[in-house]
């Protein structure tokens, strides 16, 4: 198998081809966008004329006694700061909407995907690292969709609306305010440097953290067999530390940052006080209109904070979005041809021509391969482990594509035939059985609204399924956990023989299929399997060679090559490979 991938994403700035990619999923919510914008735009409008009021109520209603007009401006200020309210609160909940909705098209979106993508992809990729960027990332995408970007357009209206406020009022005053900005601006790239780096990994290790966990808990019966856990512990405790070092990175970055900002912004207001206090000696300036430029200080500083916190929010968007697209970029697929056509029956044979495969691209596991199976022929694959018998299979699934050759079915090219109709004229029973944690009903029907209630018992009667279920408190409708815990292995392997009998396949593929069971289930199944064998074309794999001395045709793989075909009784007399594989199993 090919050599899983390492998790890797570029250190860099916001990227404006990212953040183009991100905007295209805002379209179908552009007018509820534009409205948040506009808002925006009028809250951010209301928040400088707080500070205006508030100094007009000084110089015309405070210092003259006028007591009727300074009620009236404070109603006027009460109603300002409702309306203000109101609005912030229709755009918070206009984007949290918006966020949630987004996000939501995504990850439908991957795990469309997911679905579709040939398993040589999942060859490669952890499992734990995929869920990271179907959850994890995407979280990070819906912070920026609902909060980050239009944060940051209402925080650059609200700089502009002060801005204009201020040098109105007093052009002194507003660039003595300005003055500490050089020293902010320094401040803030030298923090966004640094916390973006720390952001990376968090989620590099975030990622690892994942993928570590989700393999180890699938494996936990291995870790426990071989009393590994303090190694294992170790592991994921160095992973963990890495994890909570970069996050008190960050910590200890903020930490900094912002007491920096609160300390430039008391300056200005020093400063304002200072030059303000002189302008008032002198008479260019009202006590009102000092407490007003006090209060437009106030403002000034807190959008600041916010655009350099969302600002770090959006580069962190951007690593997230770094490994989203580059998952939504994926392209591993098992393609059809053009014009490729719905298989509706199965009408004659099999044929493998010439076929070559390689999972990576560089180590050939079958090599010209050719053979035949008939309609109605159950055909066994035998061979040591490794010669290439569930590659044929995974080729005829179209779980991978094949390099050299061709597959035809009634004559005509795999490729030229839709997967989703080829794989629902086919069932296969793997050794290892994969179990939803749904009931078993449904693990047997798997959704599918063609297989009857009729259908469905006629299959657990013939596969001898109703013992088992008649054990249970709930029967058939009983939950089983994950991977179907709770089942025994020959039981979960009746479950599966149930499924494929249920789906009444035209090519059936056993692959090791009574490998795992004991002797009592095994009986049981191979009752059923006769009866599910009967006018069907099979496959059956099978190290164990007297399960199959009754097939049609025995096709023998040794290294990816096929060395020997026949009946057992041919090939037996043939003394080659095949008979010496049946001496000394039987020998053993």
């Amino acid at each position: 198998m090919a050599k899983q991938k390492e998790d890797k994403t570029k250190q860099k700035g916001v990227d404006s081809k990212l953040l183009k990619r991100l905007l295209k999923y805002l379209r179908p919510y552009a007018v509820m966008v534009v409205v948040a914008i506009v808002l925006n735009i009028i809250a951010s409008a209301l928040g400088p004329l707080r500070p205006f009021l508030i100094g007009k109520a000084v110089d015309e209603y405070i210092i003259v006694g006028d007591l009727d007009g300074l009620i009236d401006l404070v109603m006027l200020l009460v109603g300002l700061l409702f309306v203000q309210g109101a609005v912030q609160y229709g755009v918070a909940l206009l984007m949290q909407w918006i966020g949630q909705k987004t996000v939501h098209d995504m990850r439908n979106r991957m795990f469309a995907l997911l679905q579709r993508l040939s398993l040589r992809y999942f060859d490669t990729h952890p499992i734990g690292r995929l869920v990271t960027r179907v959850t994890n990332d995407t979280k990070v995408l819906e912070e920026l969709f609902s909060d980050g970007l239009v944060t940051i357009i209402a925080n650059l209206f609200v700089l502009v609306w002060l801005v204009v406020f201020m040098f109105v009022s007093s052009w002194q005053l507003a660039l003595a305010t300005i003055a500490v900005l050089p020293l902010l601006f320094w401040a803030t790239s030298v923090f966004r440097r640094h916390v973006r780096v720390a952001f990376l990994n968090v989620r590099k290790y975030v990622s690892q953290m994942n993928s570590f966990l989700n393999e180890h808990i699938s494996g936990m019966s291995v870790v426990q067999l071989y009393a590994q856990e303090r190694n294992e512990y170790n592991k994921f405790f160095t992973i963990n530390k890495h994890h909570t070092d970069e996050q008190i990175k960050t910590v200890h970055y903020f930490a900094l940052y912002f007491p920096v900002v609160e300390l430039l912004s008391t300056v200005a207001v020093g400063l304002v006080l200072w030059f303000g206090g002189f302008y008032l000696l002198e008479g260019v300036l009202t006590i009102g209109k000092l407490v007003e430029f006090y209060g437009y200080t106030q403002l000034f500083f807190r959008p600041l904070r916010m655009l350099s916190d969302r600002y770090n929010a959006l580069q962190n968007s951007m690593a997230a979005s770094e490994r989203v697209f580059d998952l939504l970029d994926e392209r591993t697929f098992v393609k059809d041809n053009d014009g490729a056509q719905e298989m509706k029956e199965f009408a004659d044979s099999i044929e493998f021509n010439d076929v070559t495969f390689s999972y990576d691209g560089e180590q050939e596991i079958l090599h010209n391969v050719t053979f035949d199976i008939k309609k109605g022929e159950t055909v066994a694959v035998v061979g040591a482990t490794g010669a290439g018998k569930s590659s044929l299979m995974n080729l005829l699934t179209r779980f991978y594509e094949f390099q050299g050759g061709d597959i035809l079915i009634d004559g005509k090219s795999i490729r030229d035939i839709q997967q989703d109709s080829l794989r629902a004229r086919m069932a296969i029973v793997l050794q290892d059985v994969f179990l939803f944690s749904r009931t078993i009903r449904e693990n047997i029907t798997l959704g599918s609204k063609e297989i009857s209630e009729e259908r469905l018992n006629n299959a657990i009667e013939q596969i001898g399924l109703k013992p088992l279920l008649d054990t249970l408190d709930n029967g058939i409708d009983t939950l089983v956990g994950e991977r179907g815990a709770g089942l025994s292995v020959g039981q979960k392997q009746l479950v599966s023989f149930t499924r494929a009998l249920a789906i009444d396949p035209d090519i059936l593929i056993l692959d090791e299929a009574t490998s795992s069971v004991d002797t009592l289930t095994e009986l049981q199944i191979e009752k059923a399997v006769q009866v599910l064998l009967k006018g069907r074309t099979s496959i059956v794999i099978a190290h164990r060679l007297s399960t199959i001395q009754n097939a049609d045709k025995i096709i023998v793989m040794h290294r990816g090559k096929l060395m020997e075909m026949g009946t057992h009784d041919e090939l037996m007399e043939h003394q080659g490979l095949y008979r010496k594989l049946f001496e000394l199993q039987y020998a053993a």
